[in-house]
């Protein structure tokens, strides 16, 4: 059973796209005699920057066609349809004659791949678990696939990295095709192309019918609109012939939200099995000892309080809990130690403007207060401390400041006291009463304990949706 992948055939300004390349090539094989089980959307490294929207690779698990006839039809379609006059654009593709065994897409819940971490080779497995978190060169891909004996080829002349590069798409290629031995967690997406002459156009899908779909759907199906800013999130702004995408739990029930959908008509549509919202880039770090590029799932303590920037960015600096166990920390508790934000801070932690409302929950965090940001990091050369900054996707209270030290005020009178000298505690002037020092007085808070989220309109592909559900503490969903 050959597994077929493509990876980089779009481009940021021409469009294409390299799910709908795969479409075109599962259809080929088809024809062919073949009979295509599986189509996978495997997303990579969010954090690569010569990616040009989503970091996607499509990889096709095909029964009935041989692994040379594969490579034919896969070389013929790549080069009538992937976007190779665009120099940025640098595509591959690679052929493996592995049977991943497993089952079919639409056969029901379960993992799809029992089997695959033993049947795909070791190194291909770690490679593509490297290529959610790490930035790879295209000299290992063509030594990995050369050892096992995988076909690859490179076609245009371009580099996606912008160097001249060819056949960068042969590192996404070879990722997608370890993907299975390596992700343990997979959702749907049912993607709906528009007819090739009008991409370029604007896409006419009616709004209103989205959102009757989108909420006849939820939560099975998740990131379709955006309620808060009246956003229909499904449906692309870039040039391509993508002209909606529904991502879910359940293909069937993406499929009916689809199909619900009016529009111009549907050309063809697919239902891919994808790492899409399961939070496959994110490993747990340390403070102070973070990758440049990489996605992480952090905990700290707020140092300092949050400060709106230049372009509206929430900025927030984040000190170390090395001394503090807060990863299991227990929901009863509500007062978190603000002692230890005497450190110095270890990261700035950024809500950017495009997260909107997220922003207000960022905004109302205070000194001491414990979380746990998950998010990208990045450090830029000359960064002053603290160093590196977290993009971040969300984050989860873990303790909250209950209290705050203020002047105390007379017992007698009511008025807030005045110093009576350093060291000297406060007195009232008028009625001579005195007290030894600030009280603690309890303050309200905007936020409770549990896990926030950017809103759908600003949610990464791979990120996971928290309606989804599995974290470790009370979740607060964005619809």
């Amino acid at each position: 059973m050959p597994i077929v992948a493509v990876d980089d055939t779009d481009s940021r300004d021409r469009g294409m796209c390299t799910t709908y390349v795969g479409v075109r090539l599962g259809e080929r094989l088809e024809a062919a005699g073949g009979r295509v089980s599986r189509r996978l959307l495997v997303r990579l490294n969010p954090a690569v920057k010569h990616k040009t929207r989503g970091n996607a690779a499509v990889a096709l698990h095909v029964a009935g066609v041989d692994a040379d006839a594969t490579f034919r039809l896969a070389a013929e379609t790549v080069r009538e349809f992937a976007a190779a006059d665009d120099p940025r654009t640098s595509p591959g593709v690679v052929v493996a004659d592995i049977d991943v065994g497993g089952r079919d897409i639409d056969e029901g819940d379960g993992d799809p791949f029992v089997d695959a971490s033993e049947r795909l080779p070791d190194d291909v497995g770690a490679f593509a678990r490297r290529a959610l978190r790490e930035r790879l060169g295209l000299a290992e891909a063509e030594a990995i696939a050369d050892r096992h004996g995988f076909r690859h080829a490179s076609f245009g002349v371009g580099g996606a990295d912008g160097e001249g590069t060819p056949g960068r798409g042969r590192i996404g290629a070879l990722a997608a095709i370890g993907a299975p031995a390596v992700h343990d967690e997979w959702t749907f997406e049912r993607i709906s192309y528009r007819e090739l002459d009008r991409c370029g156009t604007p896409r006419e899908v009616d709004a209103e019918s989205v959102f009757a779909a989108a909420n006849a759907g939820y939560p099975t199906v998740w990131d379709t609109v955006d309620r808060g800013t009246g956003e229909v999130v499904c449906v692309p702004n870039a040039p391509g012939p993508i002209l909606h995408g529904i991502r879910g739990d359940d293909a069937a029930a993406c499929r009916r939200v689809a199909e619900a959908i009016g529009s111009e008509p549907v050309e063809r549509a697919a239902t891919f099995l994808t790492n899409q919202g399961t939070d496959a880039h994110l490993a747990d770090g340390t403070l102070g000892d973070l990758r440049d590029g990489a996605g992480y799932r952090v905990t700290g303590v707020v140092a300092d309080e949050p400060e709106t920037k230049r372009g509206g960015h929430v900025h927030v600096p984040v000190a170390d809990t090395a001394d503090h166990d807060v990863t299991d920390a227990d929901p009863d508790v509500t007062d978190a130690d603000p002692d230890v934000t005497d450190a110095d801070p270890a990261l700035r932690a950024v809500a950017f403007a495009p997260t909107g409302r997220f922003r207000d929950r960022v905004r109302a965090l205070r000194p001491g207060d414990r979380v746990t940001l998950c998010g990208e990091h990045e450090v830029r050369e000359g960064e002053p401390a603290p160093k590196g900054t977290l993009k971040l996707e969300k984050f989860a209270v873990r303790d909250l400041v209950r209290t705050e030290p203020t002047t105390p005020t007379c017992p007698e009178c009511g008025r807030t006291m005045s110093s009576a000298g350093q060291g000297q505690g406060y007195r009232c002037r008028d009625c001579g009463t005195s007290a030894p020092g600030k009280v603690e007085v309890t303050v309200d808070r905007d936020l409770e304990l549990g896990w926030y989220e950017v809103p759908p309109s600003a949610r990464r592909h791979v990120a996971k949706p928290l309606v989804r559900g599995g974290f470790d503490a009370p979740t607060h969903p964005e619809r």
